[in-house]
């Protein structure tokens, strides 16, 4: 074991046990069986490593005023092309990282944080969502524009129009005359968009303050912020007469008057206890439901050895609707949406 320990800090454990002819967990054990302090030829200086004056040499070179927004890589190119050599971009890492510095060193721009919007609505004409999607015109390249206002509660559409481009002047007008057949008061409602530029306009935002319309947007590159608009473009878009293109803007139009006249007196919504959306919106819901009530327990009265479950309900209501629900002890509330 002498042998060893002699060996050892010059040349390491591991060559010193392959000259002698012995185990490293034997001597490892022996020295542990005698207390031996291991440090000193477990943790032994590299031959190959930096020099004191050079290590602070290269560290020096990282954060002057020419490279300290540069990475390793291209401090060491910059230097071989300067006909300099420190050491390689991998001990420069190493450098870094002995002084807690591996980190981004560019200089770049820092997105702001957005805030996750949690809007709640617990009836009709409380909050609205809207989008605008591209519907294909007669030729590659052309588009007609399709904009939805969609009340998220009742999942009622409450305006829509098709024209030939985006537009903010467009938009504008279609919340303005919207509003006005809601009969919205100010400060009843709010209107949720992404971010695209007719929705952040500045003609949008001046209408909707001079209206009392509290906004809100989807975070950038989240598109699960506005699930209920883009749950009713794929409604419009999978529905089996939907066309590939349209081959004018009367032709558009005269598609989606049918349909959104179908989608809001005929079309049944999970989301709101399969019942329509004009049925909801108008305060028809529990009237029906009711009705629904008396009919299943008619049926469970005259038979009710068929319901193993006993009296059976309509799927009821929702009693509120969220865009983004509350965590609560680390897991997200269970509200239909």
């Amino acid at each position: 074991m002498s042998a060893v320990q002699d060996l050892a800090p010059t040349v390491g454990v591991a060559p010193a046990c392959r000259a002698l002819g012995v185990s490293r967990a034997t001597v490892y054990r022996w020295w542990a069986e005698d207390g031996v302090e291991t440090s000193a030829y477990v943790q032994r200086q590299s031959p190959r490593a930096l020099e004191p004056e050079e290590h602070q040499a290269v560290l020096d070179v990282l954060h002057s005023e020419r490279f300290v927004d540069r990475s390793p890589a291209e401090v060491c190119a910059t230097l071989l092309d300067e006909g300099r050599y420190l050491c390689s971009e991998r001990t420069m890492y190493r450098v870094l990282a002995e002084h807690g510095e591996v980190r981004e060193r560019r200089k770049q721009l820092v997105h702001p944080v957005y805030t996750k919007p949690e809007l709640l609505a617990t009836r009709p004409n409380e909050v609205w969502s809207w989008d605008i999607t591209k519907l294909l015109g007669p030729v590659k390249w052309t588009y007609f524009y399709l904009y939805v206002l969609l009340d998220i509660f009742s999942r009622y559409v409450v305006g829509w129009m098709v024209a030939h481009r985006e537009s903010a002047t467009l938009a504008k007008r279609l919340i303005d005359d919207t509003c006005q057949g809601q009969g919205i008061q100010s400060g009843r409602l709010t209107v949720h968009a992404d971010r695209g530029t007719s929705m952040t306009s500045k003609m949008v935002a001046q209408l909707m303050a001079d209206l009392g319309i509290t906004k809100t947007h989807s975070r950038p590159h989240v598109s699960n912020d506005n699930p209920f608009s883009e749950s009713q473009f794929k409604t419009l878009k999978y529905c089996p007469e939907f066309p590939g293109r349209f081959g004018c803007i009367e032709h558009t139009q005269a598609f989606l008057r049918p349909f959104f006249t179908w989608y809001n007196r005929e079309h049944r919504h999970s989301g709101i206890g399969m019942l329509t959306p004009e049925d909801v919106h108008y305060g028809r819901g529990p009237g029906i439901l009711e009705t629904r009530a008396k009919v299943l327990a008619a049926a469970y009265a005259a038979r009710p050895e068929r319901f193993v479950r006993g009296m059976p309900k309509p799927a009821p209501l929702p009693e509120a609707v969220w865009i983004n629900p509350p965590m609560t002890g680390g897991f997200t509330r269970k509200i239909v949406q």
